[in-house]
């Protein structure tokens, strides 16, 4: 496979990192013999339960990455939204390394001084009362199930053993067996049965069949505002605030998977803002740790998650004080709005160069939200997969997803030139 360096330029003392105008597309060899060994180990001795794309990166700053033969490629995945502030950014490396000096974990057995500041930082971020920290998305998803049935029974006064929790068709909230269990995705649930009752799974945007579902065993609605794994797909205008009455009108608990689409993804602190929708619960990971620690939380009324005693939930790591301190510059970045306005700003030039390439066919549709996207190549051109590997190979990094679909995702400190050069090379690879 034949690659191209990215950009070949020094990084820049500028925050927004970006390339020098005039760099040249330098082409080089195929993968040398360190890019092969890495691979070879790698799948020698890890499962096999992802195929990443074939480059092995070393370095990253910004926006971009150097992989271990020193070409540069255009990162416009982000890490899924995990790495939304760019990569190696000062403020929370800084963060990290303060915080590493002091303690890193003392385990909930005892009190530290970064959790209440983040807690209340959290929580007022929200708008809401009461935070519970965790690790990961899926950690945070589980807690959120499981807060939702608590509430149920001891709120609501579901009788035991009968709450249910509707979720939506093409779903991603995780990989656990208990989140696979309400997947719709094949190659996440199958031979991983039996599954966990308990949840009921209508279409995703279908009011009518969402306002069937729920009964009066009913204790949540479990919702991605904007789907990211199917697709980037944003549901009908409207169908939010509907969910919302509904949830209101019927005692049940909307619960707001946030995980991708939140903290200054979409040009909102969280996309539900875009309809004008607060939830009864955030469920909250990926940015929150600022692509440097794992960090995930439940944030939600003290009614809600005041349900739990002590010995009920807990993680060792969860709330630990390293990632307290780099959550806490999270927040405060996040509450000056620069980094929701330039996802807006971005956001609105890349969906109108994307829209373009509509018209030329090769292109069937595009979906998102700021700087999201979700682009459906006509599958005559290519699979998402060979689209992803063609992009690679002229310096620019993409995740596939469903059949001949990428998404675009770049970290929200990518500079305009960057995004055009990015998206430059997306008309190269399908020739328009």
């Amino acid at each position: 496979m034949r690659a191209t360096i990215g950009r070949g330029h020094k990084p820049t003392s500028s925050r927004h990192q970006s390339r020098k105008n005039g760099d040249p597309v330098t082409a080089v060899t195929p993968p040398n013999a360190a890019t092969e060994a890495f691979i070879t180990a790698s799948e020698a001795h890890s499962a096999h339960n992802y195929h990443p794309l074939p480059v092995v990166v070393a370095t990253a700053e910004g926006a971009w990455m150097t992989d271990v033969e020193g070409r540069r490629y255009l990162d416009m995945l982000a890490g899924y939204s995990a790495l939304n502030f760019g990569h190696g950014n000062q403020r929370l490396i800084e963060a990290a390394k303060a915080q590493l000096e002091r303690v890193t974990l003392t385990s909930r057995a005892f009190y530290h001084d970064r959790f209440a500041a983040f807690c209340n930082q959290l929580a007022e971020l929200c708008g809401m009362d009461m935070v519970l920290p965790m690790n990961t998305g899926a950690e945070a998803v589980e807690t959120a199930v499981k807060t939702a049935r608590k509430w149920g029974y001891q709120v609501k006064g579901v009788l035991d053993g009968r709450a249910k929790i509707v979720v939506a068709g093409n779903n991603f909230h995780g990989r656990t067996t208990t989140i696979v269990s309400f997947s719709t995705d094949h190659e996440a649930r199958a031979d991983f049965g039996p599954y966990t009752p308990g949840f009921e799974i209508v279409p995703y945007g279908d009011l009518t069949a969402l306002r069937d579902a729920v009964t009066e065993n009913t204790v949540a609605v479990l919702l991605e505002p904007i789907q990211g794994e199917a697709g980037v797909l944003v549901p009908p205008a409207g169908y939010l605030p509907a969910v919302r009455e509904l949830t209101r009108e019927r005692n049940v608990l909307f619960i707001a998977d946030e995980i991708q689409s939140g903290l200054g993804r979409t040009g909102r602190t969280f996309a539900c803002e875009h309809e004008g929708v607060v939830p009864d619960m955030y469920v909250l990971g990926k940015a929150l740790g600022g692509g440097v620690v794992p960090v995930s939380a439940v944030v939600s009324s003290s009614e809600v998650l005041g349900v739990f005693k002590p010995g009920e939930h807990g993680s060792t790591f969860g709330g630990n004080p390293l990632a307290c301190a780099v959550a806490l510059e999270v927040i405060a970045m996040l509450r000056t709005g620069e980094f929701q306005q330039r996802a807006a700003e971005l956001g609105e030039h890349l969906h109108a160069e994307l829209g373009l390439l509509t018209d030329t066919g090769k292109v069937t549709q595009v979906r998102g939200r700021g700087l999201w996207a979700g682009v459906d190549i006509d599958p005559s051109y290519g699979t998402g997969r060979e689209i992803s590997e063609k992009l690679m190979a002229k310096g620019v990094l993409v995740k596939d997803t469903h059949g001949s679909t990428i998404r675009i995702a770049p970290p929200l400190v990518i500079s305009k030139e960057d995004l055009d050069w990015g998206l430059d090379q997306l008309r190269a690879v399908l020739a328009v």
